[in-house]
């Protein structure tokens, strides 16, 4: 029987570490959180109003329940309190507080809910994950997203042959305007696809931020490569078939982005950086130009009319007619607008259907709370892309050693950054649900860690043992 020699020139071997059950399930719950928020509109289909609020709330009981424990037993202290993304929370105030001006009370209040959720499960997952974490966390839920989207076009292509409603009404008899389903069934026509998102425009952005997440995964060598390709190829599809034009110029602008960082990580020098900084920005303010001159081919191009289908003619003149009511504090929060509140009711249309947001943050934010609310938000934004381009273009230095490798990881909160900016400008996503989610997300976590993998874990369980702090 083989045995270690009593003279060894080397420890024995031993098991590698595990993470404990208890992690493993909380990165689990964390993934399903991930998924109910950037997949609402799934949940909106399938159980209403009603049903998609209540999953919500039950999902902020329950992230209270974890971490309120959590916290009282890792002490208090170790919450970065002062490292808060004081400019959103700031913003999350300022919209309970216009429960006293509002012209939609009830909207406000109801709404006001589903931020401060999102915004507290935002933080609570930046305080328990590292960054691989976190990304690997978004990852699987992007692949839920992805599958069951697929999955949900293929039933409806070959089983059901006929379009989806929501909640899986029975189509009524007579013709029904195509923006009332969930899925058309367009998967094998060449039309655009919806997914379980239900939204051509929704699945296109999240199938661009799927692609940028695996896309890090797969430079950072992450295990099962081969299926992170396809995973790649499958986000990628979706990408083409939703055929969404803010997506394509969300992607396009994660492209520049993407090279202007590598090129700025393979610098040698400050003054090498700082004649990039002059070539990219003069390149991107000659292409701004371009664009907002050459708007109306390009449009056409992407099978887009120049009105960007209804958004400059119709529902932002009414937004700034409204929003020139209230200038400074707004007339109160609600993101999104409540179709429900009379106030909202019919108030601007697209093809018989209450629209549910602006179409642009910047205005949907200068008509709920004004010029206040505008600011608050605008520092929010800025202030994570200044971070999250140092973030990604800084090599990771924490002591005298200068020659450390960059980290694939630390390009994602940039992109996703530049992503969610461009599309505020057609959409108002990122100021809601999981827009939202991100920016407090990313926001606390590269204050609270600049550098990944070093500090991340001073005050959580990894892999079944808490760590001491480093005095």
């Amino acid at each position: 029987m083989a045995q270690y020699t009593k003279h060894p020139i080397s420890a024995p071997p031993t098991a590698p570490e595990r993470e404990s059950t208890g992690h493993l399930l909380l990165r689990g719950y964390i993934i399903l959180v991930m998924f109910a928020t950037f997949a609402h509109s799934a949940v909106y289909n399938l159980l209403g109003m009603e049903g998609a609020g209540i999953t919500l709330g039950v999902f902020l009981v329950a992230t209270l329940a974890i971490g309120i424990p959590m916290l009282a037993r890792n002490r208090p202290q170790t919450f970065a309190w002062r490292r808060l993304p004081w400019s959103a929370i700031g913003y999350t105030v300022l919209a309970l507080a216009s429960l006293a001006w509002s012209r939609w009370p009830f909207a406000t209040a109801i709404t006001w809910v589903l931020l401060a959720t999102v915004t507290v499960n935002a933080l609570f997952i930046a305080h328990v994950l590292t960054w691989r974490e976190i990304i690997r966390a978004m990852a699987s839920a992007f692949k839920w997203i992805l599958g069951l989207s697929l999955l949900l076009e293929l039933w409806v292509s070959l089983v059901v042959k006929a379009p989806l409603l929501p909640n899986f009404a029975d189509l009524p008899e007579g013709k029904l305007d195509p923006q009332w389903y969930w899925v058309r069934g367009n998967l094998f026509d060449g039309g655009r696809l919806q997914g379980i998102v239900g939204n051509a425009n929704l699945l296109g952005i999240i199938s661009l931020f799927a692609l940028l997440t695996f896309g890090v995964l797969f430079a950072a060598r992450a295990r099962w490569r081969t299926t992170l390709a396809l995973w790649m190829l499958l986000a990628a599809f979706f990408l083409l078939r939703a055929s969404s034009a803010t997506a394509f110029a969300c992607a396009a602008a994660a492209a520049v982005v993407l090279v202007v960082a590598l090129l700025m990580r393979r610098a040698k020098s400050p003054g090498a950086r700082t004649r990039l900084y002059v070539v990219f920005l003069g390149g991107g303010a000659i292409a701004a130009a371009a664009v907002w001159f050459l708007q109306k081919p390009l449009l056409a191009l992407l099978g887009r009319d120049s009105d960007l289908t209804g958004r400059s003619n119709k529902i932002w003149t009414a937004v700034i007619e409204r929003a020139s009511e209230h200038p400074v504090f707004g007339n109160g929060f609600s993101s999104p607008w409540l179709p429900t509140d009379p106030a909202f009711a019919g108030w601007i249309e697209d093809h018989d259907i209450t629209v549910f947001h602006a179409h642009n943050m910047w205005l949907d934010v200068f008509m709920q709370l004004g010029v206040v609310g505008l600011i608050l938000v605008a520092i929010a934004f800025l202030s994570l892309l200044w971070r999250s381009w140092f973030f990604a273009i800084d090599r990771p230095r924490w002591d005298l050693a200068s020659d450390r490798e960059y980290s694939p990881l630390t390009l994602l909160p940039s992109l996703l950054t530049v992503a969610l900016l461009v599309q505020g400008l057609t959409e108002s996503t990122p100021i809601m649900l999981w827009g939202w989610m991100l920016l407090i997300l990313l926001s606390f976590k590269i204050k609270t860690t600049p550098l990944v993998g070093i500090g991340e874990r001073e005050h959580v369980i990894e892999r079944g043992e808490r760590r001491r702090r480093v005095p």
